[in-house]
């Protein structure tokens, strides 16, 4: 038997995914990482997490390790996802724990433990093609996970196995159940890894300076006072706090643009304001999971997680960036935030939103 490390997180994914290599024939271990400090707040799970981990490995009979990169975590991705709220961007730190820590230190760790393979509750499929290995879309494309998992290296993914991205969500959760594993019926964990479901703007306040600021209508009346830019993010509407206003209609107002220079807020009314829609995007350097390509090409990219592929072209520029220009505008496209791109079910490529280069007056949105 060859020995595979399986991250179990204490979740139903990850249990069902060490259950399938065991039937498999794998020596199977599990490993429990530990990427944040826990909190006295009551919102972290991780002291939960990690019971229920050692609950589904006690039941499927398999060693589990437990290993702390918390450090590694606060310098590689959370202190990113910092300077990135500070510059008024919105990050996705998903990305780049996936790439820094799951598939970069704890891949690392595994070795060390004596592992041929590393295995993750992922929803997504690995197959190899002829340019090497190809990241698919999982079956369940409701709860598909290839748009975090673009930046990864493909030597980390050559040696990394998902057992679960041919299964629905609900097979994976009767194979749990039949199997006897405690966690078939826990809910699955949301929000960013190491908020949880603290309030999101409370947290931030802990590393960011407020500094408060107008709140602007897009004709230049002031509307209220926003409490910094880093706490808004674009096509927001909660926590405006702004009431009905005389001569306006009565629609809900959401965020714009953000303006550093004069710390204004802009905001519009109504959820397809054409100042919320945009035709293109440039990006920064591609992360290619394909060959790269030198001209431009029809594809389907996302600009973010959830969102249906959307039919655009790819112009590859100087520096490793690219423009893409999309069919029908999209809504709230976010800089910070990451495009990725597929060919059909392949994941291609993918990186950072730079900037937003074209407004798409009364064209429709997705």
């Amino acid at each position: 038997m060859k020995r595979i490390i399986v991250g179990l997180s204490g979740g139903v994914d990850s249990a069902v995914a060490a259950l399938l290599l065991k039937e498999r024939g794998w020596e199977v271990h599990g490993l429990f990482m530990s990427n944040w400090e826990e909190d006295d707040d009551g919102y972290c799970t991780a002291a939960q997490d990690f019971q229920d981990a050692r609950a589904v490995a006690a039941e499927l009979g398999i060693p589990l390790h437990r290993v702390s990169f918390a450090a590694e975590y606060r310098e590689r991705v959370f202190r990113h996802f910092l300077c990135e709220y500070r510059a008024g961007r919105t990050p996705n730190p998903d990305v780049l724990c996936n790439r820094e820590i799951k598939f970069g230190v704890a891949l690392r760790y595994a070795e060390r433990l004596g592992a041929e393979s590393f295995a993750t509750g992922h929803y997504a499929r690995l197959a190899e093609g002829r340019e090497g290995i190809e990241l698919r879309k999982a079956r369940d494309r409701s709860k598909d996970q290839s748009y975090f998992l673009h930046a990864v290296e493909p030597a980390e993914l050559a040696r990394t196995v998902m057992p679960i991205g041919d299964l629905e969500k609900a097979e994976v959760r009767e194979r749990a159940r039949q199997a006897g594993l405690p966690v078939f019926d826990k809910p699955d964990s949301t929000g960013i890894c190491f908020v949880g479901e603290r309030p999101f703007r409370e947290f931030l306040g802990r590393y960011l300076t407020e500094r408060p600021g107008p709140i602007e209508s897009a004709d230049g009346e002031r509307l209220g006072e926003h409490q910094g830019l880093s706490f808004y993010t674009l096509g927001q509407r909660a926590g405006l706090n702004i009431g009905g206003r005389s001569g306006r209609p009565e629609l809900p107002w959401y965020v714009a643009a953000k303006d550093p220079s004069g710390n204004r807020l802009i905001v519009v009314q109504g959820q397809d304001h054409p100042l919320l829609l945009s035709s293109q995007l440039t990006t920064g350097p591609l992360h290619w999971l394909a060959r790269p390509r030198p001209e431009p090409f029809r594809c389907t990219v996302k600009v973010r997680y959830r969102q249906a592929d959307q039919p655009a072209s790819l112009e590859p520029l100087p520096g490793g960036a690219a423009r893409i220009v999309f069919e029908q505008a999209q809504r709230a496209v976010t800089p910070g935030q990451y495009a990725v791109v597929y060919e059909g079910e392949r994941c291609l490529a993918g990186a950072v939103i730079e900037t937003v280069t074209e407004h798409a007056a009364g064209a429709g949105s997705n």
